[in-house]
């Protein structure tokens, strides 16, 4: 069993650097991710939203990879600044202001080369934007629902499996939620049974990040 001391020494330890072709994997694989996957985010917004998440998302992330020789370039901090920036130009409807809060506040947080304690505190920070930004809490059928035990689970020294599985575990327990904000909420028990698609978006770009992080 690992001592108190070694828990401590890990959890500074810096993570891999992330050098320019790093970085332009990265930003491609979480981009690729939601493009992938924009008919299913489509379908599970008709259901309880306006149908458009999918899309939405979509015309982000094509907006960001189109600034790809521009942010591989840029120190961790600035890059998310930068993404967050054109999720809140691009995205539109309500993903938009939330996921641009989610990145700008990662990207206010960041050292450029952080440990992994000031990864998750920089994570913790973002979740607290997002929460004021959208006024709502976790269990109301939100993309909450799967950041913050998402987070949990990266704080207590998951590895970065761990944490994909907890982020899509997380994704799928928002079925039988019943919505109380969003555009969802109007649908009051009629919400219930339907993955949340901010849910789903999350634990994508979350799965996405730590499959490519776990990579050589």
């Amino acid at each position: 069993m690992a001592s108190a001391e070694d828990s401590m020494t890990r959890s500074r330890e810096k993570l891999r650097a992330l050098d320019a072709v790093r970085k332009r994997r990265l930003i491609v694989a979480i981009a690729d991710r939601i493009i992938a996957h924009v008919d299913e985010l489509t379908a599970l917004d008709a259901a309880i939203g306006d149908g458009d998440h999918g899309h939405n998302m979509r015309r982000g992330f094509e907006a960001v990879l189109q600034d790809l020789d521009a942010l591989e370039a840029m120190g961790l901090s600035d890059l998310f600044k930068a993404i967050g920036t054109k999720l809140v130009m691009k995205v539109g409807g309500a993903s938009g202001p939330l996921y641009g809060t989610l990145f700008l506040a990662l990207g206010k947080a960041l050292p450029d080369e952080p440990s992994r304690e000031e990864a998750a505190a920089a994570f913790a920070a973002a979740i607290v934007a997002v929460r004021a930004r959208g006024k709502s809490e976790q269990g109301q059928k939100t993309m909450l629902d799967v950041l913050i035990p998402s987070c949990e689970s990266f704080s207590s020294g998951s590895n970065l499996a761990g944490v994909k599985e907890t982020a899509a575990l997380a994704a799928d327990a928002t079925a039988p939620m019943r919505a109380t904000r969003g555009r969802a909420s109007f649908l009051g028990e009629r919400s219930i049974g339907h993955v949340d698609p901010g849910a789903r978006s999350s634990s994508l770009m979350i799965a996405a990040l730590c499959d490519e992080l776990r990579k050589a």
